[in-house]
């Protein structure tokens, strides 16, 4: 008895702490919102941002000989980020290149890698 009393106090001073750890104001940025490379959560891009993600993303998937398949856009005040993957070198600079064109793109971070294949 003395042995499930003591279990079940721990467990729950261990799901009280992690609540209260884990919690957060509205008001109060993420330690992850401030870090500069860090992912904006879905509610913080705008309807702009979504937009201008979609533009370059549909240009992407126009442009000739370019797979658009493994590549990720995100869209930040006119700031484009690529990431993901291509089959060539080309198609990094085409990636680019197709990204710069596209109406209200400011900027462009291009952080796409060559596939390589396989799982390892």
């Amino acid at each position: 008895m003395k042995s499930n009393l003591q279990f079940v106090l721990c467990a729950s001073f261990l799901l009280i702490f992690a609540g209260a750890s884990h919690a957060q104001s509205a008001s109060a940025p993420s330690d992850a919102s401030m870090s500069a490379g860090a992912m904006q959560a879905p509610s913080s891009t705008t309807k702009s941002d979504r937009a201008l993600a979609r533009a370059v993303r549909h240009a992407l998937s126009r442009a000739q000989g370019f797979n658009v398949s493994g590549v990720f856009v995100r869209a930040r005040d006119g700031a484009v980020t690529l990431s993901g993957t291509v089959r060539t070198a080309d198609q990094i600079r085409q990636a680019e290149d197709v990204t710069r064109s596209v109406q209200g793109v400011t900027s462009v971070s291009n952080k796409l890698t060559l596939f390589h294949g396989g799982n390892g």
